[in-house]
């Protein structure tokens, strides 16, 4: 796809975590933090100064920097933080692809005439973000995602840079080749093994050289975005799947315990689909073991649904059929997915005709299937009270009685879960 005008905005968080922290408590500003204690979650750029970079450990960080700050994550503040950010991008332009719960591609091409020019759009991108959300975000401006993307590293923090379509080689030639999409370490160090060190420098290899150097893929994937070309469009994705894992960490763990934490795990999975209105058929159970060895069991319902009720049978006798495999190996992480989703609708309810049916109690036969369809109504309006009450006053303000006491707390924040367009 050809675009001759700069109209594709990066638009990327700086410093997620740590700014989010920084916004909420006043004495931390201009101060070097981290988020996280053993390993750095996030590192604000006072302490990027130093040296200091995500993923580091805690004590190599305070040793870079003795008067560091460290502060325990908190991520339900992170996921409302992302949605409140993705919700202005939603409102800047229809067409918003969301990279990772900080930065998202934007188009904003066809919108001249109602918001002004993409450089315009992105000032008043950056600047709705810090006055509602008070966050600092960086935007790059370009006629490709690559470009756009390399242009808010550049312009990172808190910035807005532009690449002009008459001047992109101008501008990316002579950066280095870790600014790349693709290129990490490894790469990297192939490439400088080479004498490959700017942009500049893969460009004017041919692309069978790159592919001799790299492979065919990679070869050439760096060699079309050397000469800036990068025809994907911006593209709006919904998910294909919604999960959650727990780590249960080394040591015997109890098949009470472990149903626990899977019926936690369902339950948040299934508000996320319940609030970004998704209905899936797939139940996926994942597991990983002492050995490090992992394994997935599925199963495919009849139908689409979001109920709970329903998602929780299917993943507890996925459980259950696994029992020998865990109690032979160990079980270190219980996960869980659904999959198959599909834009919500109406939810069927279907009546089982595929089995026999029978007087149930005082119940004659013939109303059998009303009293299923009403017990699924009532399970569907139990689900939107839950929703409503964990909503309100968090996720486990209610709860059933065997996960009381339990962390209810979100894990790490996701791609917020737009709506569809």
């Amino acid at each position: 796809m050809f675009v001759s005008e700069a109209t594709v905005l990066h638009a990327d968080l700086d410093a997620f975590y740590a700014s989010v922290e920084q916004r909420d408590d006043p004495w931390l500003r201009g101060r070097p933090i981290v988020v996280g204690g053993g390993v750095v979650l996030a590192a604000s750029y006072e302490a990027k100064a130093h040296g200091i970079v995500t993923a580091m450990s805690g004590r190599a960080a305070r040793a870079l920097c003795p008067g560091l700050i460290s502060v325990p994550p908190r991520m339900e503040a992170y996921t409302q933080a992302s949605r409140d950010v993705f919700a202005i991008f939603d409102r800047t332009t229809p067409i918003v692809e969301g990279i990772s719960i900080d930065e998202a591609f934007l188009d904003v091409s066809g919108l001249g005439r109602i918001a002004g020019s993409p450089v315009d759009i992105a000032a008043r991108l950056r600047r709705t973000v810090a006055d509602e959300v008070g966050l600092p975000i960086t935007v790059g401006v370009a006629r490709t995602k690559f470009l756009a993307k390399v242009a808010s590293g550049v312009a990172k923090p808190d910035g807005l840079l532009l690449v002009p379509p008459h001047a992109e080689l101008e501008f990316l030639h002579p950066l280095p080749v870790e600014r790349l999409w693709g290129v990490g370490k490894v790469t990297a160090a192939k490439l400088h093994a080479h004498g490959l060190r700017t942009v500049a420098d893969v460009a004017a290899h041919s692309e069978s050289d790159l592919v001799s150097l790299l492979g065919r893929a990679a070869g050439r994937h760096l060699h079309a975005l050397s000469i800036g070309h990068d025809p994907r469009p911006v593209r709006h994705r919904r998910r294909s799947s919604m999960g959650a894992q727990h780590a249960l960490g080394r040591g015997p763990h109890s098949i009470e315990s472990v149903g626990e934490t899977l019926q936690l795990l369902v339950d948040r999975v299934c508000r996320r689909m319940r609030r970004a209105g998704r209905l899936g058929r797939t139940v996926v159970l994942r597991m990983r073991f002492a050995d490090h060895t992992r394994a997935t069991r599925s199963h495919t319902l009849p139908g689409a649904t979001a109920r709970t009720d329903l998602l929780s049978a299917a993943a507890r006798d996925l459980l259950e059929q696994t029992l020998p495999l865990i109690a032979e190996r160990g079980l270190t992480l219980v996960g869980v997915a659904v999959t198959n989703l599909v834009g919500e609708g109406v939810e069927q309810l279907e009546l089982p005709f595929d089995e026999p049916v029978e007087a149930v109690g005082d119940t004659p036969s013939h109303l059998v299937g009303d009293t299923r369809t009403h017990r699924a109504v009532d399970q569907h309006a139990l689900d939107a009270v839950l929703d409503d009450l964990h909503s309100r006053y968090g996720a486990g303000a209610v709860t059933s009685a065997a996960l009381l006491g339990r962390d209810h707390r979100p894990g790490v924040p996701l791609l917020p879960d737009g709506p569809e367009t």
